[in-house]
């Protein structure tokens, strides 16, 4: 027997399939695409148990005549390319002639299809890779395709599944890309029997408020430039609508979603001087290139390019990015584009993809409401009554620390004060200054403090010490705060209840596509609730709950600390500054904050004599 031996057509396409068919939302990505692909206009997608019991994608598209069915089913069987010169220039979104047939090996495959021509349709059934013969059926021009049992005979691969609410995550993340790159089609989305999500045919503007939320869509900047044949368009998030993770990137190539290091880099680029660096960018951006400028061909999955001229292509949507968030209205005042129409792509003959002219018109900007936030100084009256000699309470005089706590400076006193011998190191707050920092005076001179820096460290120490010692205690909202959460953050709240309870946190789902704080930590209990768990759960859902308290403890606690500590131009009184100041004290690590920036300066007094040259 010969050591060498071909494989079976059905091992060789269920080798296929463990590239093509990683989970329901490959399988319902590459079903959409063949949707697109017949030139459909409405899509329907159903799932039952997130995609693993069944995905049903039916569309209006063109159809498949009853003799192509069973070609439809064979591997490397395709309309879409025909010579290399087809490959490399392909318009269409699948080529490969492989998705059914993979998706046939590891499932039953059900395919029913009616073509302009015919007086009826047909109908073709897959199992492990057998078919049965086309045979008549009823159904409206179009194609349905039921892919049911994922993995019903290769049970291995079926364990590595997560569970119905992850999978229908990933499967509802596959259509809003998809959603988003064909504004001209409907979609719509039920699972278990219910419509998770209806998209009527919209223009570009209004189906990307419609998947991401009127939110981006007002925080975003109209983008639009073309050079030689590179066209980018479409809409970039000012920083203020920065996220925690890069769940809200999405970046097509001729229509085609895609991943690219080069591109990412170019975009991180364009954020890199107005976007701290643990916060991540949003946009839906498309970049239109002639076809033989990139190879799509890279991958089974197509979500990696690879372009001819990276260099040239990196640069072009660096300098576009960057020039439209470098607009006026970054530093206030002017017109944000958001009402303007965005471009659609239209279909034209033989499949090729353009893109109508955009509509944008300054008439339809909404300004940016943006006042310069007002800055004050804390100015406690015990305090300048003391400053400037006014001593109506001389009967009931304070000693320095006392004093300190209480508002009036230990060192301001008039004569006769008793002073305390021994002063704190941080010594007494005098005043706010710029809405940002305490001044302080110590024995040896004066002091400026981070205020948001230094709450930020005791925070986060006191957060880790009651998480060591089990002591996190929870403190309930009266009022449940509610708020819009996708799929995966739904999903990752239920799986990882346990967790967040762990942390101080009690979230639950409010509705289908709501979350409700409950519970929070009694230290962040005047935090913006909203933010900060939105924050918590996309470092559960990128690292996942058992990483989250063990490798990734302290950058979680970190992120809590900094939503819970003082913001800037919050006015303090000297009481308020002068406990913060004694907390500072019995911290560790207090001289620094968790990103590593230095919480106070100290200049002492021979300093201060050398800056205004005393003693010369």
């Amino acid at each position: 027997m010969n050591a060498i031996q071909p494989l079976p057509d059905l091992l060789i396409s269920q080798i296929a399939a463990g590239e093509v068919v990683e989970r329901p939302a490959s399988a319902l990505k590459e079903l959409l695409e063949n949707s697109l692909d017949a030139g459909a206009t409405e899509v329907t997608v159903q799932l039952f148990q997130g995609g693993v019991k069944l995905v049903r994608v039916a569309d209006n598209g063109a159809g498949i005549s009853g003799e192509d069915l069973p070609l439809a089913l064979a591997r490397h069987a395709t309309s879409k390319i025909r010579t290399l010169e087809d490959l490399q220039n392909v318009p269409s979104l699948g080529f490969r002639g492989e998705a059914l047939a993979s998706i046939a090996s590891v499932s039953r495959l059900a395919l029913v299809s009616r073509s302009a021509g015919d007086k009826h349709a047909w109908r073709i059934e897959a199992e492990a890779g057998r078919f049965t013969p086309p045979e008549p059926a009823a159904f409206a021009q179009g194609t349905a395709v039921e892919m049911r049992d994922l993995y019903f005979n290769t049970p291995a691969r079926r364990k590595f599944l997560k569970t119905e609410a992850t999978e229908f995550a990933h499967c509802e993340s596959v259509f809003k890309r998809i959603a988003l790159s064909r504004p001209s089609v409907g979609f719509t989305l039920q699972h278990n029997g219910t419509v998770r999500s209806h998209l009527r045919t919209a223009d570009a503007r209004l189906r990307i408020a419609a998947v991401l939320g009127d939110e981006f869509s007002q925080a975003s900047v109209f983008v639009d430039d073309q050079a030689a044949d590179l066209r980018l368009w479409g809409m970039a998030a000012l920083p203020a609508y920065s996220r925690s993770s890069g769940d809200a990137q999405y970046f097509f190539v001729n229509g085609r979603f895609v991943r690219d290091k080069l591109v990412a880099h170019a975009l991180r680029e364009a954020y890199r001087d107005i976007l701290h660096l643990d916060r991540h960018p949003a946009f839906v951006l498309f970049l239109e290139i002639n076809g033989g400028g990139v190879d799509v061909n890279v991958h089974p999955s197509k979500t990696e390019v690879r372009f001819r001229d990276p260099r040239a292509l990196h640069q072009f949507i660096f300098h576009t990015v960057d020039k439209a968030l470098a607009m006026p209205h970054l530093t206030g005042g002017a017109a944000v584009p958001v009402a303007g129409k965005l471009p659609e792509f239209t279909r034209k003959a033989a499949g090729e993809v353009s893109l109508a002219p955009p509509a944008y018109s300054r008439q339809d900007a909404i300004p940016f409401a943006s006042a310069a936030p007002q800055i004050k100084a804390a100015q406690p009256q015990a305090f300048y009554q003391v400053l400037f000699g006014s001593d109506s309470n001389a009967g009931t005089r304070q000693t320095g620390y006392q004093a300190g706590i209480n508002g009036q400076s230990a060192f301001m006193k008039p004569e006769g004060t008793v002073r305390e011998p021994e002063i704190p190191p941080l010594g007494f707050a005098l005043a706010q200054l710029l809405g940002v920092y305490i001044l302080s005076q110590n024995e040896r001179g004066l002091l400026i403090v981070d205020m948001h820096a230094a709450h930020e460290r005791i925070l986060y120490e006191k957060l880790k010490s009651a998480l060591d010692n089990h002591t996190l205690s929870m403190q309930p909202l009266l009022i449940p705060a509610a708020f819009r959460a996708d799929s995966q953050d739904i999903a990752t709240a239920e799986e990882n209840s346990a967790v967040l309870h762990d942390i101080g946190f009690e979230i639950s789902p409010f509705s289908p596509v709501m979350l409700a704080v409950r519970a929070v930590p009694a230290a962040l209990k005047d935090a913006d609730v909203v933010t900060l768990a939105r924050d918590v759960l996309n470092e559960i859902r990128e690292f996942g709950g058992s990483q989250v308290l063990v490798s990734r403890r302290n950058e979680l606690l970190a992120t809590m600390a900094c939503h819970g500590a003082i913001r800037a131009n919050r006015s303090l009184s000297i009481p308020e500054m002068n406990a913060l100041l004694r907390e500072m004290e019995i911290t560790e690590r207090s001289g620094q904050c968790n990103h590593g920036r230095p919480t106070w300066f100290e200049i002492s007094r021979t300093d201060l004599d050398k800056m205004f040259m005393r003693g010369r």
